[in-house]
């Protein structure tokens, strides 16, 4: 494009019109050509961010849940990450990556056109190049530890935001709104320092590029002026035409012009960097290894298990569950019962010890798909009651369904209700009793049909006569199956071939 604007002038100034309108020709062929190039350079970006954001998700989101060894991050802090981090990516692919590759091509075409004209010119704009990328990769260091830092204070104040959220009647109950608003202003103090840093060093890196896209310009022009006058302080390489120093001068500006704009999507690049540091400790990138799939009922066994909070270490735990049994484990609140089941799933940080599953490690058993999973509060999502039961198993038929619905013991509220299977329900199972909503879990379970139940307090704030229902459903459908049940409740340990008291 610059180049067509300067043959256009020196044609102009040499008085020829077919010249000048082939000028303005090229260069409203330039300029589309640089649109059409703009544009599809910013679909593939877009293309580019949607791909990778996807991808990454697809990795990332079935982690979320899943406590690495010895991770103690907030989990409000994680699914920050998991989400933010995650657009974070979009700027670095959509922006960054297209200026990136025009920053590398454009330079070197200008600097080789200039050439044709003055050698002396393109080799003036190559070589501000030399110590132009040496402050850059300076100030893109810094900048770098500077974006870490400030996605570390943004992921710190996401988690302590959500987690406190999540925490809001325990807080409001106890009296400690100021000291938990302490703990947010704090962080979001931090959170103003780090942003501060990085705006530092964005400053720093524009006045560099500033700096040297005005060197290059002016010593293009101090060349240019001085040969056509001929004060030259050393003796000319070249001899140059008005001509030939209007198209030089008139290209010189273009050449920093990419990394100009480079520079302001600089950000992207170190943000996009410092999200994919962040992902890869929620999702680290390790070779895939096949797992083996539960084919049986299978034998269960703890060595020496500690989970570790970090501030809190809970064990060492050691108990074995033999194979199409049940176990119940029971103890006071607080002595770890929960914590043993979500370490057998993955849920909570194992800092030393082992879990064994058909004496493999429980990381190479695939569990997921294989297990009945009954938890101390029962998950619902908007839809019917046969919706909500068929989650356990998504190609389950109506008759299958309703054979569960009504093992659980939701015959009696199937028959009183007009819907059945049909009732609509909310996210939060609006409209059902406590015992049916564990009646729903329970249902799941039997509708999932696995070798492997695990049980997490199915009959906690139940009355006494729904209690005992569970129990009797639960010891009846139970058998031939690995049971690992936590409970406080004696009617439950009852039926479980082995019993364990943690104290």
């Amino acid at each position: 494009m610059a180049a067509a604007l300067a043959a256009g002038v020196v044609a102009a100034a040499r008085g020829a019109p077919g010249n000048l309108l082939l000028a303005v020709g090229g260069l409203i062929a330039a300029a589309l050509l640089r649109a059409a190039i703009q544009i599809g350079a910013t679909d593939a970006g877009e293309a580019a961010a949607m791909a990778a954001k996807a991808n990454w998700r697809k990795r990332v989101y079935p982690c979320i849940l899943v406590a690495a060894p010895g991770d103690r991050r907030m989990l409000g802090e994680t699914v920050a990450d998991a989400v933010d981090r995650i657009e974070d990516l979009g700027g670095f692919h959509a922006r960054f990556q297209p200026l990136r590759r025009a920053a590398v091509l454009s330079p070197l075409v200008i600097a080789v056109a200039a050439t044709f004209a003055s050698w002396v010119a393109g080799a003036i704009m190559l070589a501000t190049l030399v110590p132009f990328a040496l402050g850059m990769a300076l100030a893109g260091t810094a900048a770098a530890r500077a974006a870490a830092r400030q996605l570390d204070a943004l992921s710190r104040l996401s988690g302590l935001f959500v987690d406190r959220v999540r925490a809001l009647p325990v807080i409001v109950g106890f009296g400690a709104q100021d000291r938990i608003g302490g703990h947010l202003a704090d962080a979001t103090r931090e959170v103003a320092v780090r942003t501060i840093d990085v705006l530092k060093v964005a400053f720093v890196s524009s006045a560099i590029i500033e700096f040297f896209a005005a060197l290059s310009v002016a010593l293009v022009a101090l060349y240019c002026g001085f040969n056509l006058l001929g004060i030259l302080p050393f003796p000319a390489p070249e001899k140059l035409t008005l001509g030939q120093a209007l198209f030089v001068l008139i290209l010189a500006p273009e050449f920093y012009l990419p990394m100009r704009r480079l520079a302001a999507a600089y950000h992207d690049k170190q943000v996009g960097e410092a999200a994919v540091e962040r992902l890869e400790a929620i999702a680290p990138a390790a070779p895939s290894r096949s797992r083996h799939p539960l084919e049986g009922p299978p034998a269960l066994r703890f060595n020496d298990v500690v989970i570790d909070y970090g501030e809190t270490a809970i064990g060492p735990f050691t108990l074995d569950v033999a194979a199409g049994t049940s176990f119940a484990l029971r103890g006071a609140t607080g002595s770890g019962k929960s914590s043993l089941l979500h370490a057998l799933l993955g849920l909570a940080p194992i800092g030393r010890g082992r879990i064994l599953i058909d004496e493999r490690d429980a990381a190479d058993v695939e569990l997921p798909g294989h297990i009945g999973w009954a938890g101390q509060s029962v998950a619902f999502i908007p839809g019917t009651l046969a919706d909500n039961i068929r989650l356990a198993r998504p190609e389950a038929g109506d008759a299958e369904v309703e054979a569960a619905a009504r093992s659980a013991g939701l015959g009696p509220m199937i028959e009183a209700r007009g819907e059945g299977l049909g009732l609509p329900l909310d996210h939060r199972g609006s409209g059902l009793s406590g015992g049916e909503r564990r009646r729903v879990g329970i249902a799941r379970v039997l509708l999932k049909d696995a070798p492997l139940w695990l049980l997490d307090e199915p009959t906690a704030d139940l009355d006494a006569r729904s209690a005992a229902d569970i129990a009797r459903i639960l010891a009846s459908a139970a058998k031939g199956r690995t049971v690992f049940m936590v409970t406080h409740s004696t009617e439950l340990a009852a039926i479980a071939d082995n019993e364990m008291m943690l104290a």
